[in-house]
């Protein structure tokens, strides 16, 4: 609960969906190398965030370097809300980068003292989930965005959005990505990123499948069954420039449905049914289970939608792109 008269703020940070994922190849360091275009969807994640502590001394300099991290969500017990959570171990990462923390004292804390409010500054995080878990549209990574981007706001780090950008590629592949929003491709391992203009507004049905699928599983997958593809992204970022639905339907493409359709074959026999169902085109969101399909309209796309639900586990009507980040006081 917040405390009266806390400084607080809440983040809104939208799901990542990938229109075209080639794959060249492993990299030295043990990534894949990527070449992507990224969009934001309309569909959110919530996190408010509030400093907690002491009457007096809970905002001041000297006590929040020992300030703990305390995080509350309703995504049930599959999500951790402990370090091996990616906003958990965003925001450790802020607050090191900028010396707001001293880990080695919030560790020690840590291991002393159980959560008490009044004894140490808490930075407390409470996040309300839409964006599904496990479903290739960057939910982790949007949220670890969302406390890298309310953080720094919070905690007064004036870091700029490029600077968060580098925080979180040492997070995660996406991160980089959700702090920026909007549309971009990606190269290398997928975080070196560059604007990409997009004219017009699409729609998408958002399809996630009822078996889930495991990151490292599809690229284990891909590097057993698949080989590296040469097709670039020209068609996808033409389709977009030109806001031209059935030009971008036609041009959506991820490698790693090879891999995923060999773990979750289902998935295929979805992707087609929504095609025969009137998609414009349909594609796997990153690795999966995911599918999105694009619709020429919203009311085309809230149409089939309602014919496809009964074979999910969610159908979601979303536009794109969506945008970064918006933070707004409590």
């Amino acid at each position: 609960m917040l405390p009266r008269g806390s400084p607080c703020v809440i983040v809104r940070v939208p799901a990542k969906v990938n229109l075209f994922l080639a794959i060249r190849g492993r990299r030295p360091d043990g990534y894949h190398e990527l070449v992507t275009v990224l969009q934001s969807v309309s569909l959110y994640d919530r996190l408010w965030i509030w400093i907690a502590g002491p009457p007096g001394r809970g905002h001041h300099p000297a006590a929040r370097r020992r300030m703990r991290i305390r995080l509350i969500h309703d995504a049930g017990p599959d999500v951790p809300a402990d370090q091996r959570n990616l906003a958990v171990r965003a925001a450790r990462a802020l607050g090191h980068v900028t010396k707001v923390l001293d880990l080695d004292l919030v560790d020690e804390q840590e291991t002393r003292r159980a959560w008490q409010p009044a004894a140490v500054p808490v930075t407390v995080m409470e996040l309300k989930k839409q964006i599904p878990v496990g479903g290739g549209m960057a939910g982790g990574s949007a949220d670890a965005a969302a406390a890298l981007v309310g953080l720094n706001e919070l905690w007064g780090c004036h870091l700029s959005r490029e600077s968060l950008k580098a925080i979180g590629s040492t997070l995660g592949t996406d991160v980089p990505f959700c702090v920026i929003g909007g549309t971009a491709l990606g190269t290398g391992r997928g975080v070196t990123l560059a604007q990409v203009l997009c004219t017009g507004a699409f729609w998408w049905v958002a399809c996630q499948a009822y078996e889930p699928l495991l990151t490292a599983d599809v690229y284990r997958a891909w590097d057993q069954e698949c080989a590296p593809s040469t097709i670039g992204p020209d068609a996808v970022v033409t389709a977009l420039r030109m806001c031209d639905a059935r030009a971008l339907g036609a041009a959506l493409y991820n490698d790693l449905e090879c891999a995923a359709f060999a773990l979750r074959p289902e998935l295929a026999d979805a992707k087609a049914q929504l095609i025969d169902a009137g998609a414009l085109g349909a594609v796997l969101s990153g690795s999966g289970p995911t599918l999105l399909a694009l619709c020429e309209s919203e009311e085309a796309a809230r149409v089939l939608a309602r014919s496809v639900a009964g074979r999910f586990r969610s159908v979601s009507v979303v536009r794109s792109p969506a945008g970064g980040p918006g933070v707004t006081p409590c």
